[in-house]
């Protein structure tokens, strides 16, 4: 993976920003050790996907461009398509559930993807749904997150960027909902990682405690879709040997967690980049020994669900 990793970082420079770190004074005050964020949310089209997503498009076939390509996404993955298939001059169908934020829908549909709204408030449920419609219309599937080249854009670039950044990191908090950045992160740094996800949701949780992925939850409502339903079977398996803690979060602790955020770092993420925050302002990421690392992996809100959280 480590190959793919430097290919895909290669590929990318120049085309996705290299975020900043920053230094936390109010979360290393909490945690009792330096927190450095990661901020990702500032990252092109809002969210880490991007380098996954315009990766994963370079390795099409000439066909494949000529088709173009239908993926499943709660939002940001699928902004991310949408991005990089208008660069590559790709067709992009997006399919996304009934829930899917306002802001993120507008965002696709901007950057000129073909959005289908399924009738599944889940992510699980619109997924299969899209996996028929690409077959019944012989396009290739682009998961969001169970796929090497997507792995190893999202995760693996962004850890390698860390490395560089903060040499003496000893923990590294990551959002997990399919797995892709968390999978693609240990891949590359495969030590201290702390897998944070929703409490409602906790496919993570559930699949260390069985053993194997658990690949599909019940939908269920939450601000924080990119965090919702069942993890990669291939994240999964890479995963598996090196999370050292997961931190469950409440929809009450993301809200906390924005809104903690906006009055520290004047800066403004979705409910999925919380999780982070969260699991270090509730104590969740357990026993810390050392600096610390917080990805806030995106921005895509919209207004009705900040004046919620606000």
């Amino acid at each position: 993976m480590k190959r793919l990793i430097a290919e895909a970082a290669a590929y990318l420079a120049g085309k996705v920003l290299e975020t900043p770190v920053e230094y936390s004074r109010a979360l290393s005050e909490r945690a009792g050790v330096p927190v450095w964020l990661k901020l990702e949310h500032l990252q092109r089209t809002g969210s880490f996907k991007l380098r996954g997503a315009w990766f994963r498009l370079s390795k099409l076939s000439a066909s494949e461009c000529e088709r173009g390509v239908m993926t499943c996404s709660a939002g940001n993955h699928g902004k991310a398509v949408a991005y990089a298939a208008r660069e590559l001059n790709v067709r992009a169908v997006v399919c996304v559930p009934s829930s899917v934020d306002a802001v993120k829908l507008a965002g696709m549909r901007a950057l000129g993807a073909e959005v289908r709204v399924s009738s599944f408030a889940g992510y699980d449920d619109t997924e299969e749904w899209a996996r028929e419609q690409a077959e019944q219309e012989a396009l290739p599937f682009l998961s969001a997150f169970d796929d090497p080249y997507i792995m190893a854009g999202n995760g693996g670039t962004l850890a390698a960027e860390v490395a560089r950044q903060l040499t003496g990191a000893v923990h590294f908090l990551l959002p997990v909902g399919g797995g892709g950045l968390a999978a693609g992160f240990v891949s590359y740094m495969d030590r201290g990682i702390i897998g944070c996800q929703l409490q409602a949701s906790p496919a993570l949780e559930l699949s260390l405690r069985k053993g194997s992925a658990v690949t599909r939850l019940p939908a269920v409502e939450t601000i924080a879709g990119g965090l919702e339903g069942g993890i990669g079977r291939g994240p999964f398996e890479i995963m598996k040997s090196h999370v050292e803690q997961v931190a469950l979060i409440s929809e009450d602790e993301l809200k906390d967690a924005m809104r903690f955020f906006v009055a520290e770092h004047q800066y403004l993420i979705e409910p999925s980049a919380a999780v982070t925050i969260a699991a270090l302002l509730t104590g969740k990421a357990g026993a810390l020994r050392g600096p610390v690392c917080a990805v806030t992996s995106g921005r895509n809100v919209s207004i009705n669900t900040l004046r919620s959280v606000m």
